[in-house]
């Protein structure tokens, strides 16, 4: 498909929440191809190893989405289909960073620790052929996607940090290109926001930051009527996913395994206890993060051990 049929969208009044309450930067029609262009987690500001997020950042002012997008059509009710189709990086480095009372290893304010912070540091690594290059000759492979996806939930503004039922900053890598994420819509529009492209990142975004980079997002939002989902929803060729996001962890796994067990008995026609034997046996589980407010997991199951797909 040539440049000419994708609509282009930018934005120099990026969200700090997701919410109903700004005014669209744009209204897109549902089967609309769009390119979306992103900023990164620190809003472009962390440019060199000098650039600490504490002096350079306001916070919470992080973490900027662009959005909200205006789909027509999308009532309260509906789920919002994101089809990924690229995400092509903008600029030839990758950011990150550890960060005084933020990550997986250190005391935060909500695991409040007498132990001192870790010390601030940022880490600045090209971006060029396919790979992140890292100190020692390490060199890890560009597999990009959106940390950060969402519509707007009903009545809450919520701040960009914080993942949940309506998406939000899950860190979930399969939030990636070829794959279909589902959301709820919660609002008329469903104000879509999406942002936090990460050029690479481990399970569970061990020190709470990723590779960060700044994106051209290539994705297709479309609403499907009469199928509501909880919870978000990932496909891909070969696996179903379900992520929930809460705390303690367990509590957000619980979530993502209820709401693919509910998908198997809606659309696959697996009684109750038979889909919980199923993914006792054969489901797979990975940690999105380990850093936000609440913490997000997605259940799988691979396609291969599914029957057809039940048909009204």
């Amino acid at each position: 498909m040539s440049s000419v049929d994708v609509r282009q969208i930018r934005t120099d009044r990026y969200s700090f929440v997701f919410g109903p309450y700004a005014e669209p930067i744009a209204t897109v029609r549902s089967g609309e191809l769009l390119d979306v262009f992103t900023d990164d987690a620190f809003g472009s500001r962390v440019q060199s190893e000098d650039d600490l997020p504490t002096h350079v950042l306001e916070w919470p002012y992080v973490n900027p989405q662009t959005g909200p997008i205006y789909v027509e059509g999308a009532e309260k009710g509906d789920t919002l289909a994101v089809e990924i189709v690229e995400i092509e990086p903008t600029r030839a480095f990758v950011a990150s960073a550890h960060i005084p009372y933020f990550g997986g290893l250190t005391g935060t304010d909500r695991t409040a620790l007498l132990n001192e912070p870790l010390p601030e540091q940022v880490f600045i690594y090209p971006l060029r052929d396919g790979q992140i290059e890292l100190p020692r000759g390490i060199r890890i492979p560009y597999e990009p996607f959106l940390g950060t996806i969402a519509t707007s939930p009903e009545i809450e503004a919520i701040a960009t940090l914080v993942p949940g039922p309506f998406g939000g900053n899950m860190d979930v890598p399969d939030v990636c290109p070829g794959n279909t994420v589902r959301l709820p819509v919660s609002v008329e529009g469903a104000y879509f926001y999406t942002g936090d492209a990460h050029a690479a990142q481990g399970d569970g975004e061990l020190c709470g930051v990723a590779c960060e980079v700044t994106a051209r997002v290539r994705l297709r939002l479309s609403v499907e009527k009469g199928s509501p989902v909880k919870w978000p929803r990932i496909e891909s060729e070969t696996e179903l996913m379900a992520v929930g996001s809460a705390r303690p962890m367990e509590d957000a796994a619980r979530i993502a395994w209820v709401e693919l067990i509910d998908w198997l008995e809606a659309d696959y026609g697996f009684g109750r206890l038979e889909a919980y034997q199923l993914l006792t046996h054969a489901g797979r589980m990975r940690v999105g993060n380990m850093v936000d407010p609440l913490y997000s997991v997605a259940a799988k199951i691979e396609r291969r051990f599914l029957p057809g797909r039940e048909e009204d």
